[in-house]
């Protein structure tokens, strides 16, 4: 994959650059594949906004991904790589031999035509689908279960993969994007392989309008309020906004530890972030 420049033919064309997308082969979805999905503009359901700035955007119609892949033993051949509006790496359309369309994320390297399957006994190659206690330690691995049988929830982005890194009984323990050393039960299953696009965190948006065009809004800091809108807000001239970050409802920001879900904290071996 590349990164095509453009011309500067106008300021938000003169630093703008976007991927190329040649290994998209189909402009159009599968029709039974796709769905209508409200948006909801960073409001939760009593219509209020819990997440500012967000709003607008390009239409989009939701692509149903198979994140369990519980075609067990049933092989599938890629038909198409296509590009989905709703995440970062490019998304297949499977024919399974049964006659069954999926989506599936595309791994980095497999082609239209190459066959993927979901099985114990699949060899160790990009977009095969296993438990973890049968991928050898080194793997690189994508689209991870943290419950059995619930479906992937990690490393499901544009060019992410974990490493396998020891099994230990019924446990295995991954290396993840974030650099976080965690523990997953073997019983999960993972995809073989890295996820393609990696290169789409080097695509500069190049003007405003392009995000808009994904949905966010212009963000104002808090130090260019006033007073009555953020505490960081007001000063006589230009001020570093004074005392630690927070957010407009009094709360520490910009680095303070959020998480509080004591249950899973046995599972994290190493943090991401070292106290």
């Amino acid at each position: 994959m590349a990164i095509k420049k453009y011309k500067p033919t106008s300021d938000g064309r003169r630093n703008m650059t976007a991927n190329d997308r040649a290994a998209v082969t189909a402009q159009k979805p599968h029709k039974g594949l796709v769905k209508f999905k409200h948006r909801k503009a960073g409001r939760n359901n009593a219509g209020r906004i819990t997440s500012r700035f967000r709003g607008g955007g390009h239409k989009r119609l939701y692509r149903t991904i198979d994140w369990k892949r519980d075609k067990y033993g049933v092989p599938g051949k890629l038909a198409t790589i296509e590009y989905d509006p709703n995440r970062t790496t490019f998304i297949s359309l499977v024919h399974y031999a049964d006659g069954e369309k999926r989506y599936i994320l595309t791994p980095a390297g497999l082609k239209v035509g190459d066959t993927i399957t979901s099985d114990r006994k699949a060899d160790i190659t990009p977009g095969n689908s296993k438990p973890l206690r049968d991928i050898p330690s080194g793997t690189s691995v994508h689209c991870v279960e943290l419950k059995i049988g619930r479906g992937a929830q990690m490393v499901r982005t544009a060019g992410a993969s974990a490493q396998v890194m020891a099994r230990d009984g019924d446990w295995v323990l991954l290396r993840l994007p974030s650099g976080e050393m965690r523990r997953v039960h073997a019983d999960c299953r993972a995809t073989v392989g890295v996820l393609s696009n990696s290169e789409n965190g080097q695509v500069k948006i190049g003007k405003a309008g392009r995000q808009r065009w994904l949905g966010k809004r212009p963000h104002n800091r808090g130090t260019t309020m006033n007073p009555v809108d953020h505490p960081m807000g007001g000063g006589e001239g230009r001020t570093a906004g004074g005392g630690h970050p927070r957010s407009p409802w009094g709360w520490p920001t910009k680095g303070m530890r959020t998480r509080t879900n004591k249950r899973t904290q046995i599972y994290i071996v190493t943090r991401r972030k070292k106290k």
